[in-house]
């Protein structure tokens, strides 16, 4: 076991936010949070996903909601200890360790606090490997663990538990209760054993996390120039490929909160003499690009848009016009190539190559 402290939460955001392709709250803020709350509570302890034991019982922590609002509903220190607290009155047991719902932006940080907080260890992993909009697309939902029962808290601390028969109908009530309570909520939520966590976590993702945005935060050059290094990294992970896409201008970027989601779409005109533009499509991520006819990158691999000049990841929520970026592209983790995870992913999908 590691601790994690708060001069470490630097590099774990950035690294998180390019994993996230675009979604998952925004890291700044959270960034802050967690930073406070690991100098008022002290460091987290991280655990690898083997030193747990079998009957070990694991929670999963996270955010709801629709990434715009997190920018205006500041979240708090304690929110993440208190619905985890509430969940273990629930269930009558205190978790032995706590998960990330996904590896994304401020969904990497919230689960760090709590853990922190409680003194209860934050796995090294997470349920996406990235960040998606939906509770159905999490590993532990494609392994078949149960949802519920769940517990919500909204910004003013109320507190909400959930049942429900899978997680086809948990998804729609966690989403009903964040937009009721201002559009964004925490929740703990896939009570689990050590044995079912490790068959379907994505391993590794926090300490990833933070070689990556070491990287990204000491390194220098633009996207084109930090290419290969980012590849070499990425190489000798989960992911195995990155390969930088493209470049060019923003042109248009429109976005609205839809059923509880950031839906839009990015217009990119490309730095190549003559090619036609790019569109984006996003739902709180970026989940697929089409050139003209072309369907040039999509789900499940990951989509990362950058500061061009910088490398530096860019949250869709911060996506601007006359920004000028670049676009990595990165392998995906094997969970969603197998038919499993495909399935799971197929409406995203689908409405990619729809558009």
């Amino acid at each position: 076991m590691t601790q994690i402290t708060a001069d470490r939460l630097d590099d774990i955001a950035a690294g998180a936010a390019f994993l996230a392709t675009g979604g998952g709250g925004d890291p700044h803020l959270a960034c802050l949070c967690a930073k406070e709350g690991l100098k008022t509570y002290g460091p987290a302890t991280l655990i690898e996903p083997e030193d747990l034991a079998d009957d070990a019982f694991i929670i999963a922590v996270g955010g709801v909601g629709a990434p715009t609002t997190s920018l205006e509903l500041l979240p708090s220190v304690d929110e993440a200890a208190r619905v985890v607290e509430a969940y273990g009155e629930i269930v009558g047991r205190r978790p032995d360790a706590i998960v990330s719902f996904e590896i994304g932006g401020a969904n990497s940080l919230i689960p760090m606090v709590a853990a922190a907080a409680l003194d209860i260890p934050l796995v090294n992993g997470d349920g996406m490997g990235r960040a998606l909009p939906e509770a159905t697309m999490m590993t532990y939902a494609i392994a078949g663990i149960a949802p519920t029962p769940a517990v919500g808290l909204d910004y003013a601390g109320n507190t909400q538990r959930f049942d429900a028969a899978d997680v086809q109908a948990y998804e729609p009530m966690i989403r009903e209760f964040a937009m009721t309570r201002g559009g964004m909520a925490v929740s703990a939520e896939f009570g689990m054993s050590g044995a079912e966590l490790r068959a379907c976590i994505v391993p590794k993702t926090v300490s990833l996390s933070a070689k990556l945005g070491r990287y990204l935060r000491t390194g220098e050059g633009n996207a084109a120039e930090r290419e290969g290094d980012l590849r070499a990294l990425f190489e000798g992970s989960i992911y195995g490929k990155l390969e930088l896409l493209s470049s060019g201008l923003v042109v248009d970027y429109t976005s609205k909160v839809v059923g509880g989601y950031d839906v839009g779409q990015a217009v990119i005109e490309s730095a190549s003499p003559g090619s036609p533009p790019l569109n984006v499509a996003v739902k709180n991520e970026y989940l697929g690009i089409t050139q003209g006819d072309t369907l040039i990158a999509c789900l499940p691999d990951l989509i990362t848009i950058v500061d061009y000049e910088t490398g530096w990841p860019i949250n869709a929520e911060r996506l601007r016009f006359g920004q000028r970026v670049g676009i990595f592209r990165i392998g995906s983790p094997a969970h969603y190539t197998s038919p499993e995870g495909l399935a799971s992913l197929s409406g995203l999908i689908a409405s990619v190559k729809a558009a």
